[in-house]
């Protein structure tokens, strides 16, 4: 009961409305602002400044009381402004191994004539991030937010803030913008090898898929080898074009979810076959991914590397 309510009295005064797709506009009821302590100390002593001079009838006392009494408010609402009309939108989120962490970006936006500075980022308050923002301009800010597991993680509620210019008052916004990270699971340790690759012999000269003796060239295809590409045909703006080779026939190499030993669960299944993938990527191989419900044609490449990794952060067992 305590709970529901706390949470619903939460959600009133704080504004939470879960992700929210498009661009953030800071406006005056998504900013919070509240005496810092050591603003709270600057309040202290300019009472006590105050009661000496009505006491003692310092006209000086006066004056300087409520010249720093000006100043105080003054900087409340510098500190208020510093972060008003902000405009936050995402930024892309690279993947990551499951016990890595995720480094959200989003973009602040300072539309106006007023540099803002000091703005600070941050998800769980132990790692902060800070940017100036000049006028007419965007910079990037980034969170770290951990990534136990795999699969999608969503950073939630992220909080800007700012104590500029004196650091008397602390003034926040939330923002909780629509993104995701894909998490892949951690790969295991070397020391399972690679299943045999499978020949696909009588079909690398017709195909011209070889790779002992230069045969032409022909238009790049996503997924093609690196190694393939005639850089120096790219050099001379002749587009992007793979060299074909015939004479030995290509191997198609397959990482199989039953070629593991039955006795692995599921999560140590998918370790092994991430480890699989990412050596197969260094040493250039061609491969392909079979797991249940899902199978990925072989290729090569770095698209190739980032589908069987999505595909093994996303598989769900049934």
């Amino acid at each position: 009961m305590y709970a529901a309510l706390r949470n619903r009295f939460y959600t009133w005064i704080f504004q939470w409305r879960g992700p929210e797709a498009g661009a953030i506009t800071l406006g005056q009821r998504r900013i919070f602002i509240l005496p810092t302590r050591q603003g709270l100390v600057y309040a202290t002593v300019l009472l006590v400044m105050l009661a000496g001079s009505i006491n003692y009838a310092l006209g000086l006392g006066f004056v300087l009381t409520f010249l720093l009494g000006a100043l105080g408010v003054n900087a409340m609402i510098h500190t208020f402004r510093n972060l008003a009309n902000l405009r936050i939108t995402g930024g892309r989120t690279r993947p990551v191994f499951a016990g890595d962490t995720a480094s959200f970006t989003i973009h602040l936006e300072n539309q106006g004539d007023t540099d803002r500075y000091a703005i600070g980022l941050t998800h769980d308050r132990r790692q902060v991030s800070f940017a100036d923002v000049m006028a007419r301009s965007t910079v990037p800010a980034t969170a770290g937010v951990a990534a136990p597991r795999r699969g999608v993680l969503r950073p939630g509620r992220l909080t800007l803030f700012t104590r500029f210019p004196l650091g008397l008052y602390y003034s926040w916004a939330y923002v909780d913008l629509d993104l995701r990270c894909i998490v892949y699971p951690r790969p295991a340790a070397s020391g399972l090898p690679m299943p045999p690759a499978e020949s696909t012999a009588g079909v690398g000269t017709e195909r011209g898929h070889g790779q002992e003796d230069f045969s032409g060239m022909r238009q790049y295809h996503r997924g093609d080898s690196p190694r393939h590409i005639a850089w120096k045909a790219a050099a001379r703006d002749q587009g992007l074009l793979t060299k074909q080779f015939t004479g030995r026939a290509e191997t198609e190499q397959w990482f199989d979810w039953a070629q593991l030993p039955p006795q692995m669960g599921v999560e140590e299944r998918l370790s092994h076959l991430v480890r699989w993938v990412l050596d197969a990527h260094a040493a250039g191989l061609a491969y392909g991914l079979r797991v249940p419900g899902t199978s990925v044609e072989p290729a090569a490449g770095e698209a190739q590397r980032e589908r069987c990794l999505e595909t093994l952060a996303l598989f769900e067992h049934k």
